[in-house]
This record gives structure tokens, C-alpha cells and sequence, in this order.
């Protein structure tokens, strides 16, 4: 099974806003047959608090246009590494100290790749 079309929709639209933003390595991993709870992991990098703090708020305005309403998020407060869950997709906006840190694309690499453009 693959992402569905909404989900693609969204991850693609989040990843404009991130990209509006100025956040860097935005890339977009199809988790569906790993994971029951999702279709679509999208990361993104901050330089700064500040900036993760933008994008994650580019992203729920732009979720918000489209109809969809983060159900959960994380670390919102420490800025560091903030989870943003849509349910169809899972946004990843991370401080680039974290992303490197963590470096969740060595753990979805076995994933497709969402072609974001």
C-alpha cells in the first residue's frame, strides 16, 4: 500500500510552507507500509528556535487552509525538535543540531521517497 493522494497532497503543501519558511533539507518518506498510524513522514531542518518556531507555524496555517487539523504536537515549547501529527501525515520540524543528532533518514531509509516537487 501507498500513501494516499490526500496525503501526498498535504505532505507537498507542508513542504511548501516549511520551504517559505527557508527550512532546509525538507524531504518526505512514504511510511505507510511501515507504519499503521500514518502514511507520510515529512522532515525539515531550523537554524534557530526561532525559525522552527516559524515554520511550524507556517505549516499549521497552511494545514488549516486545507482542512486539516494538527491532532497532536510536541516539543512546541523547547523549539528544538517540534512533531506536528495530521494523522494522514507527521510533520518532523527539527533544530539542525537534533536533525543531525537523530538522523531519522538513516532510520526511514528503507522508505519511498515523496517527490515533493
Amino acid at each position: 500500500m501507498s500513501a494516499t493522494e490526500w496525503a501526498i497532497e498535504l505532505t507537498r503543501a507542508a513542504a511548501t510552507a516549511a520551504e517559505d519558511k527557508l527550512a532546509q533539507d525538507i524531504i518526505a518518506f512514504d511510511v505507510s507500509d511501515q507504519l499503521a498510524i500514518t502514511d507520510v513522514f515529512l522532515l525539515c531542518s531550523g537554524s534557530t528556535p526561532r525559525q522552527v518556531r516559524a515554520v511550524q507555524d507556517a505549516i499549521e496555517e497552511r494545514m488549516i487552509e486545507l482542512g486539516a487539523k494538527a491532532v497532536r504536537r510536541e516539543g512546541m515549547s523547547e523549539a528544538r525538535w517540534v512533531l506536528l501529527d495530521f494523522a494522514d501525515i507527521v510533520v518532523h520540524v527539527m533544530h539542525q543540531e537534533e536533525r543531525a543528532f537523530y538522523a531519522l533518514e538513516r532510520l526511514w531509509s528503507d522508505c519511498p521517497v515523496v517527490k515533493l516537487s
